[in-house]
C-alpha cells in the first residue's frame, strides 16, 4: 500500500496538467462570438494572453465585462486625447464596479505587424512589470479594450488596455 501514494500522486499531477491543458485549449479555440462581444482584435489578445499563460502553467483568465468596459472606456480616452498613460486606475475600476483584491492594468499600442496580438502581448513580456501581470497567478479575470485610429501621428494604430483582477 505504501508505494501506491506516489504513484496516486503522479497520477493526480498528470490529470491536473491535462485539464490545464484542456482548459486553455478550449480559450483558444472559442470563436470571438462566445466571448461576450469582444471585438475579433480584442479576442486575439485574449486568446494570446491566455496562450502564454498556459505556457507558464497557469489558468486562463476569465472574461469579465466590468474590466472590458473599463478597459474599452480608456483606450477610447487615449485615443481621443492623444495620450498614453494610466491615470487614476483604481478609480475607473471602481467606476466601473470592479470587484477583487487584486488588479493591474498593461497599456500597448502598435501600427503595421507590431499592433498583433502576439507583437503587443510579446512586448508586455519584454518588460518586467507588465510581464508580472500577465503571468501573476493571482489574476483570474481579464478585460481588453482594442481600438484603431490615428494615434500620436500614426494613422491606423492600435491602442490597448488590459485590465487585469483577481
Amino acid at each position: 500500500m505504501g508505494d501506491a501514494s506516489p504513484h496516486r500522486g503522479w497520477q493526480l499531477r498528470a490529470v491536473l496538467r491535462w485539464l490545464l491543458a484542456l482548459g486553455t485549449a478550449l480559450v483558444l479555440l472559442l470563436p470571438t462570438a462566445a466571448l461576450a462581444g469582444l471585438t475579433r482584435s480584442e479576442a486575439a489578445l485574449l486568446r494570446e494572453i491566455n496562450r502564454v499563460r498556459g505556457l507558464h502553467g497557469l489558468r486562463p483568465l476569465r472574461y469579465d465585462p466590468h474590466l472590458e468596459r473599463a478597459a474599452r472606456v480608456h483606450t477610447r480616452q487615449m485615443l481621443a486625447g492623444d495620450t498614453f498613460a494610466h491615470g487614476a486606475v483604481q478609480s475607473r475600476l471602481v467606476r466601473f464596479d470592479v470587484r477583487g483584491h487584486l488588479t493591474g492594468e498593461n497599456l500597448g499600442w502598435g501600427a503595421g505587424p507590431a499592433a498583433r496580438a502576439d507583437a503587443i502581448v510579446g512586448t508586455w513580456l519584454a518588460d518586467p512589470i507588465h510581464r508580472a501581470n500577465l503571468l501573476r497567478g493571482a489574476f483570474t479575470r481579464i478585460g481588453v479594450g482594442a481600438v484603431v485610429g490615428a494615434f500620436l501621428g500614426v494613422p491606423d494604430a492600435r491602442v490597448v488596455t488590459a485590465d487585469f483582477a483577481g
